[in-house]
């Protein structure tokens, strides 16, 4: 899917974040794609 600018810049700051956060990898992937399961709802 195409993201927009702001979207593009929302993800990477929250993906920075999240690794900030957390220093479990696992912890970190899963994380992440419950992020952009957020931003994209299974239909």
């Amino acid at each position: 899917m195409k993201y927009s600018k702001s979207e593009k810049k929302f993800i990477r700051n929250q993906k920075a974040q999240i690794r900030r956060q957390f220093w479990d990898i696992k912890k970190q992937e899963e994380l992440i794609k419950e992020m952009y399961n957020k931003l994209n709802p299974v239909k």
